[in-house]
């Protein structure tokens, strides 16, 4: 669905979906208010933000929907739209979390080759709405609903399921959305109980770095940083030396900046300048051995390889990557970003 398309994909694979969602004028970036950016739990993983507003004005943009958003989350928008909330029209910028499952504190951080085995996401959407239409639905069709603080939150499902999905208002500009537990540990936060995203010394630095920098931005901690690396970079896997270097990886930030295409700038923060010097260097092994796979059923996708610039730089590897309008619709008619669940 248009508003709530990261939901449920794996980290790297939502990271991807976000930085696909550039505008094509230009604009202020996007910059996330701090207030909105406290209402997330310390132990989000991986925080990314898009403005889907800017989106909806690409020509090819309702082409890349299609190919990104499994079925469950197309009957989730119209469910909302059935009651009183339009993801395509209301929804105008959006920011999610996602916590993983399946790791430690140990396992989450660097020296690990561990990566999230799951997830549970939690999601804010600022637009406009109207929370008493919404809950007169509900109340008319008797649909599940629960309480959190005063809160009311809504269900898409039976309410008791695992991958239940809710959401609920916290004003008529913002609507959070999520799995039940994480999204009450939201609840929790906004009321002082729980130690908020703000509070995260690892994350939130760099949250505060990329905030503002492109209409969409992400940042990712160890664990999701070596789950991005195994989806969007698989050939440097195939290096002996990559696994130590990837388990000594801190984080991924991602910007992207739209002008007449989209200009996107991935930053990998290493455990060091020559570990950075060394990811470099496999990178560009790794596009070059992608670029010739790519050549004869994917040309344009070569060419997209071939344009790219790595430049390392500190304890930080820069990847710098372009699309026109051109390239990005006949990457979409060969399917490129049909991401698998």
């Amino acid at each position: 669905m248009k508003a709530f398309r990261a939901i449920g994909k794996a980290g790297a694979a939502a990271i991807l979906a976000a930085i696909l969602l550039a505008a094509p004028k230009p604009a202020r970036a996007g910059r996330l208010g701090t207030d909105v950016i406290a209402l997330f739990p310390k132990e989000i993983g991986e925080f990314a933000y898009a403005d889907l507003k800017k989106a909806r004005s690409q020509k090819w943009f309702p082409q890349l929907q299609e190919q990104m958003i499994p079925e469950r989350f197309r009957q989730f928008e119209k469910f909302l739209a059935s009651a009183g909330v339009d993801p395509n029209s209301q929804v105008e910028e959006l920011a999610w979390g996602l916590v993983a499952e399946g790791l430690s504190s140990k396992t989450a951080g660097t020296g690990s080759s561990a990566v999230p085995t799951g997830e549970e996401v939690v999601g804010v959407a600022l637009g406009n709405y109207n929370p008493g239409s919404t809950e007169a639905y509900f109340k008319q069709q008797k649909l599940p609903t629960f309480k959190a603080r005063g809160y009311t939150l809504y269900s898409f499902g039976s309410g008791s399921g695992a991958s239940d999905l809710f959401f609920f208002f916290i004003d008529s500009n913002t609507a959070a959305f999520g799995h039940r537990a994480i999204l009450e540990k939201m609840v929790e936060v906004r009321f002082g109980a729980e130690e908020g995203l703000l509070t995260n010394d690892r994350l939130f630095p760099l949250i505060n770095e990329a905030n503002g920098s492109g209409v969409v931005w992400a940042v990712l901690n160890p664990a999701y940083t070596r789950l991005a690396m195994q989806q969007l970079a698989p050939e440097v896997q195939q290096f002996p030396e990559a696994a130590k270097l990837v388990a000594r990886m801190q984080n991924l930030i991602i910007n992207v900046d739209a002008s007449s295409g989209i200009d996107g700038k991935f930053q990998a923060v290493c455990g060091s300048t020559e570990d950075a010097n060394t990811l470099g260097q496999l990178l560009q092994a790794g596009f070059l051995y992608k670029r010739y796979q790519a050549q004869k059923e994917n040309p344009e996708l070569a060419d997209l390889l071939d344009q790219a610039r790595i430049v390392p730089a500190g304890d930080r590897v820069t990847l710098r990557m372009s699309l026109s309008d051109d390239q990005m619709t006949s990457l979409i008619r060969k399917n490129t970003f049909a991401l698998k669940m």
